[in-house]
């Protein structure tokens, strides 16, 4: 495995992902910000950003597969929200968490949460894209 997520002493621990990514690899896996199509490019759950989070988090796990890598490989993920407030939080975790089922895996490597006024289409609500490292 060529990714080591640690919480170094002196920073807090954030159930939802690592504070650092240590990479060994010698590929970078650069995956492009899903959205909440599924297959066919229609829009999965509508107005409903924990379902439209699992499909990307899916999407992401069907991206990472084609380049033969897993969650286990990504080193950082940026988690993009369209009209971010926290009160959004608990909807964002279950939709991690629902994924994280399916996948089999914790995706928790470091992870940035950005607001954004919109997206490429009115109905996605949330994008997210990871860098990975494979050996």
């Amino acid at each position: 495995m060529a990714i080591t997520l640690i919480n170094p002493e002196g920073l807090p621990e954030i159930d939802a992902y690592r504070q650092v990514s240590i990479a060994t690899g010698s590929k970078l896996v650069f995956i492009a910000g899903q959205v909440a199509w599924g297959a066919d490019g229609v829009t999965v759950g509508e107005g409903d950003l924990a379902a439209q989070v699992e499909r990307c988090y899916l999407n992401i796990g069907t991206a990472l597969a084609g380049a033969g890598a897993s969650f286990a490989d990504v080193a950082k993920l940026t988690v993009y929200v369209v009209d971010w407030t926290p009160d959004k939080m608990p909807l964002l975790m279950e939709g991690i968490t629902r994924a994280a089922a399916k996948l089999g895996a914790a995706p928790v490597p470091p992870a940035s949460l950005l607001g954004v006024a919109a997206l490429d289409v009115p109905e996605h609500l949330v994008e997210v894209e990871a860098t990975a490292v494979i050996d």
